[in-house]
């Protein structure tokens, strides 16, 4: 499976927001998306996710443009994403929100992803009846990745999973994401912990003001002059 963005450009009202984005993520890689606040990263999942029109330019998905597809059907196609905030049912319990991630499965196909991201996240295995707005910060994010992960996906967008997180539980998160990956699964990774992003990723983009700066293979970006001025302060 290849999630390919062509010359993708789009905004809000009149204000252009991506300018003629191309970007490639396939099954079992982890690709961080990094930039600043405001540089276009999380416009850019919404827009893949169907949730925002592209004014021009192609979202591909094994070669089929997806503009015709509802979000709905992306999520059936095998397009998660986990958005940024979580946005968790608080007074829900932990089990009933992994559910909702597997609304459109088959009963057989559910208990399956109830096993798998059990295996994945025992502690919320521990909570499944606990509230969700009573988890801590970190379980509250494990419980967002392990929702989208009900529904199989191929292709996971991921949306600053490591906000307001603790260092080591930043690390937790992110260390989870590549087990992901290690399943098969594709993540394309927004996040602002540049040098934490860099050591899971196996490539990585750089956009600024909407627009693909430097790309390349992780370690690369990572050593890179301007990456390390910018966001590392080196």
């Amino acid at each position: 499976m290849r999630l390919e963005v062509q010359n993708l450009e789009t905004g809000y009202g009149k204000a252009q927001v991506l300018f003629g984005l191309d970007l490639v993520v396939g099954e079992g890689e982890l690709v961080a998306l990094l930039g600043a606040n405001g540089a276009g990263k999380t416009t850019l999942l919404r827009t893949i996710s169907g949730l925002i029109p592209p004014w021009r330019g192609k979202v591909l998905w094994d070669g089929e443009d997806l503009r015709r597809f509802s979000p709905a059907r992306r999520a059936r196609l095998g397009l998660g994403h986990v958005p940024e905030g979580r946005q968790l049912f608080p007074l829900m319990t932990v089990e009933e929100n992994l559910r909702l991630g597997a609304a459109f499965l088959a009963p057989e196909r559910e208990r399956e992803g109830f096993e798998r991201v059990f295996a994945l996240f025992p502690r919320l295995y521990e909570r499944k009846r606990q509230l969700a707005g009573t988890l801590s910060g970190g379980e509250q994010q494990m419980l967002a990745i392990a929702r989208a992960l009900m529904g199989f996906p191929k292709i996971l967008l991921v949306d600053e999973p490591s906000l307001g997180l603790a260092p080591r539980l930043a690390e937790e998160v992110l260390l989870s994401l590549k087990r992901v990956v290690e399943e098969g699964v594709g993540v394309l990774l927004v996040e602002q912990n540049v040098a934490l992003s860099l050591e899971v990723a196996a490539r990585a983009y750089v956009v600024e003001h909407g627009r693909i700066v430097l790309q390349g293979l992780a370690h690369a970006v990572l050593e890179d002059p301007r990456v390390r001025e910018a966001y590392l302060s080196l």
